[in-house]
């Protein structure tokens, strides 16, 4: 007996045992295999290790997806978390390379996507309040939301979990440096059941633009000089 001889409910269930390169080259070997291969239900969950991996064209994107995880351990994750204008030209121009990667992939998860039940984005240092807002509006079954380590993230989501996340069951927004207590406190109220996580966020420097800084130095100053 031959693997191609083999039911297709059977060959979606070795696949499922493998990953996204090896499904890969298996599916171009015949049609058979490739049929296994571009099978939605093979697809419910996905994992990338970095937002590269989403160029690649080995995996299938489809309303099966139930679980999602970008989760990027690097170096380059503390470039990415620099504030936009104290980074170098060269670190700009690093993070040009795949700065847009995660919320292109989002905006394709929000329109073929809807029954997504979880998210986790880890070290994804570009990924704004708009795009998970945006999955949060178009995933309406979604049950957790976990993010971690995502700068530009601010209380925004948390207003939008209020607004727009009735099914969430869990939160988690560790090492959000952008979250405020108040934004905590306050989904903490309205939201009691909802399982909330926010290591280290509120107790973090938050972002601030050159010119407010400026005018803190100032009101400082002038404390110091009249004191």
């Amino acid at each position: 007996m031959q693997l191609t001889d083999l039911n297709q409910e059977c060959l979606v269930h070795l696949f499922s045992f493998l990953d996204k390169d090896t499904r890969w080259n298996l599916s171009l070997t015949c049609m058979r295999l490739r049929e296994a291969f571009l099978d939605p239900q093979l697809w419910s969950l996905l994992h990338f290790c970095s937002p590269c991996e989403l160029r690649r064209n080995n995996f299938i994107l489809s309303p099966s997806l139930r679980y999602l995880n970008i989760c990027w351990h690097s170096s380059r994750v503390k470039v990415c978390n620099i504030e936009y204008w104290m980074k170098t030209t060269f670190q700009r121009d690093l993070c040009s390379k795949h700065e847009s990667l995660v919320s292109h992939f989002l905006e394709r998860v929000c329109n073929i996507c809807p029954n997504l039940l979880s998210l986790t984005l880890s070290g994804c240092g570009h990924v704004t309040d708009r795009d998970i807002i945006s999955v949060l509006r178009h995933c309406t079954w979604l049950q957790g939301l976990f993010l971690e380590n995502c700068c530009q993230v601010t209380d925004a989501v948390l207003h939008a979990t209020l607004a727009h996340g009735s099914a969430l069951q869990e939160l988690r927004v560790d090492f959000c440096r952008n979250i405020t207590q108040a934004g905590l406190q306050a989904i903490r109220e309205r939201r009691p059941g909802l399982r909330l996580s926010a290591e280290r966020s509120a107790g973090m420097i938050p972002d601030s633009q050159p010119e407010r800084r400026l005018h803190s130095r100032r009101a400082l100053q002038k404390v110091l000089i009249f004191s």
